[in-house]
């Protein structure tokens, strides 16, 4: 049959992902987006524990940070617009309270460290070659807070400079857990505010320096999460209203290709009975009918048995549902 459509080839891991498997995602909202269809359907996930981060040198270094284990001070905060922020975290971690704010942080620092040091998966995604300096301290920040943009200075890394970033990452990221293997992604979301020229050379550098690392560094991989919509999806079908994310039909298709390449097959069937469950949860029955505690008894039973295959999954809360 004759294709109408470029198939971009993905190479399957000869090691797969599976629900007993400890695993981390950080970086830009594509790995958002696949880390929290992960974490719904019940992985082991740690998932952005910095928030989402878009550019290589602050997604390196909120990886050496929860190598580290050393914890935020209320030192390295800044107050802008009556909220306290730290410029290597997302807004999601901004607060009107220093301490409250440092206790979150520091409560998942500590919790991404004892994921990742368990952890036998690393997905990384970069977002953008473009780097936000802060003119005062030279620290190549996360994110802005909404700051002055006169704060900053706006610069375009190179290849070099995203690889030296990087091994010195990964051979710490090594050291610390020997095992880990490390998956990267560009994310395939246009960064337009400079222009498609702009953007293109922004992309092109990422997708260069990734090349190079996972040539050079041991266990390290490349799913192309890029080439899918920028090629085999080239069509504003597959695009939100915006014209610059992907869709719901794109991401279904993108996630369908990372499952086949990186879960594995008993995982998939696990998924499958994991989203039956969670379906179910939607249904609000109205009358507390034979039929009804028929339905809830089946799927209270689902659980059951699962959960005495893989006693780690947690259906807590799909418990509590039923049972109510």
């Amino acid at each position: 049959m004759e294709l109408f459509r470029t198939v971009v080839e993905c190479t399957a891991s000869s090691e797969k992902v599976r629900y007993d498997t400890s695993l981390m995602m950080i970086g830009s909202c594509f790995a958002e987006n696949l880390g929290a269809r992960l974490k719904q359907l019940k992985f082991n996930i740690a998932l952005n524990p910095f928030g989402i981060v878009y550019h290589p040198e602050p997604t390196a270094n909120s990886l050496k940070r929860i190598i580290s284990g050393k914890e935020y001070t209320i030192d390295e905060l800044q107050r802008h617009n009556e909220l306290w922020h730290s410029f290597d975290h997302h807004g999601r971690f901004s607060h009107s309270d220093a301490t409250e704010c440092i206790n979150t942080i520091n409560n998942e620092l500590q919790q991404a460290r004892d994921q990742l040091a368990r952890s036998e998966w690393l997905f990384v995604t970069f977002g953008s070659a473009w780097a936000f300096r802060l003119k005062t301290t030279g620290q190549i920040v996360a994110n802005c807070h909404k700051f002055p943009a006169s704060d900053f200075e706006r610069i375009r890394y190179d290849v070099d400079e995203i690889y030296a970033v990087w091994t010195k990452t990964l051979a710490e990221l090594k050291r610390f857990n020997p095992a880990i293997k490390t998956v990267f992604t560009v994310s395939p979301i246009r960064h337009l505010r400079d222009g498609a020229h702009q953007n293109q050379l922004s992309k092109s550098t990422l997708l260069l320096a990734v090349d190079r690392l996972i040539r050079d560094v041991k266990n390290a991989d490349y799913f192309p999460a890029y080439e899918i919509m920028l090629d085999e999806l080239r069509d504003y079908r597959f695009y939100d209203q915006d014209m610059i994310h992907p869709n719901a039909t794109a991401i279904n298709y993108i996630w369908r290709l990372f499952c086949e390449n990186y879960i594995d097959d008993n995982a998939l069937k696990t998924m499958k009975t994991v989203e039956n469950i969670l379906k179910a949860t939607a249904h609000r029955p109205i009358h507390n009918s034979s039929e009804n505690k028929n339905f809830t008894k089946k799927y209270l039973d689902m659980i059951a048995e699962l959960t005495q295959q893989a006693p780690f999954l947690n259906f807590s809360e799909e418990i509590e549902h039923f049972e109510k």
